[in-house]
């Protein structure tokens, strides 16, 4: 399935530009119309151990608790490695879990530097 963004970009961009303009109008009307209350997000990590045991998939579960307001969406294909080296290539879980925590950590600090520009 094609990502919606990208259709409606595409779909944006072929219209004449008085209908840009109506798009525009409808997606402001339904983003208003719809818009829901913020939830708020942590702004530091929260103060989650990590466990003696733990097993790579339930370590993406802790760290993604741990850093609420990093994007999952940016996560995604690193963490989803880190997965499959220790599923498919059996490396050990643990050192895949400490380089784990570097990533979440290094993400978090870029996290700050972006938001201390704005």
């Amino acid at each position: 399935m094609p990502d919606t963004e990208e259709v409606l970009r595409k779909i944006f961009h072929q219209l004449p530009e008085t209908q840009q303009q109506t798009l525009l109008d409808y997606a402001e009307f339904l983003s208003q119309r719809y818009a829901t209350e913020a939830v708020p997000v942590a702004e530091y990590p929260l103060d989650i151990s990590r466990p003696q045991e733990e097993s790579v998939v339930k370590a993406v579960r802790r760290l993604s608790k741990k850093y609420p307001m990093l994007d999952s969406k940016k996560l995604f294909e690193k963490t989803s490695s880190f997965m499959m080296r220790n599923l498919i290539h059996g490396e050990e879980s643990a050192s895949l879990i400490d380089e784990m925590e570097v990533f979440f950590e290094e993400h978090y600090q870029a996290y700050r530097s972006e938001r201390s520009k704005d």
